[in-house]
């Protein structure tokens, strides 16, 4: 069961996306808050597999929500989905350098919502490539702030080229394709960079890859 906790200011859309969820037999609503102080404590209350967050709330907001929510080890199974009007913008960008999984339009259509909700708890390509390709247009149209000392010197040959891969939008099955290896094999080699570059998920590893400077514009 996927147990979910809604956070939005917005009755009226939390109701509906209720409705949706509630009517799926391996999904399971938890509760819902108004804002994000009160999603803050809701959060610790059930520690729900997923909690969709709006981005823009009164109190707390959905990037500070997401920043405190990755920042506390007890919940580091709760993956957090942001949810916003306005596609890929700025507060997007900053909510997965926060530790957001990812990111839903609210006017997605019910099947692709349902479908993102199972994929973000399975923990596996919680960006969809459309989403990663415009994280990439950023660092095409900006400068790169290149940081030492990320952790990536740990990582072994093979790690580093699932994460160069992962920053390029390819699913579990694409990287293992690409690398000749097992879609498990792929997954591992994911998760263990993960676990060494102290990234909550994938939306993280495509930061840490382009910050540091593993991936640029030009090797895509």
């Amino acid at each position: 069961m996927i147990r979910v906790l809604l956070v939005d200011d917005q009755r009226l859309l939390r109701s509906g996306f209720r409705a949706l969820l509630d009517m799926e037999d391996d999904i399971e609503v938890v509760a819902e808050a108004g804002d994000g102080l009160e999603g803050l404590a809701l959060v610790k209350e059930h520690l729900p597999d997923i909690a969709l967050i709006d981005i823009q709330m009164p109190v707390v907001d959905g990037i500070e929500a997401t920043r405190r929510i990755a920042a506390d080890p007890t919940l580091a199974g709760v993956h957090v989905v942001i949810l916003t009007n306005y596609g890929f913008d700025e507060y997007v960008f900053d909510a997965l350098r926060a530790g957001a999984a990812g990111f839903l339009v609210k006017d997605i259509v019910p099947e692709d919502f349902l479908h993102a909700v199972r994929v973000a708890a399975r923990g596996d390509a919680l960006l969809a490539p459309s989403i990663t390709r415009k994280l990439i247009n950023r660092y095409v149209t900006q400068p790169l702030h290149t940081s030492l000392g990320t952790g990536l010197e740990e990582l072994t040959n093979r790690e580093r080229e699932a994460v160069a891969l992962v920053a390029q939008g390819l699913s579990n099955d694409q990287i293992a394709n690409r690398m000749m290896i097992s879609p498990m094999t792929a997954k591992t080699h994911i998760n263990r960079a993960m676990a060494k570059l102290h990234a909550r998920d994938r939306g993280q590893l495509v930061v840490i890859a382009y910050e540091s400077g593993l991936v640029t514009p030009r090797n895509r």
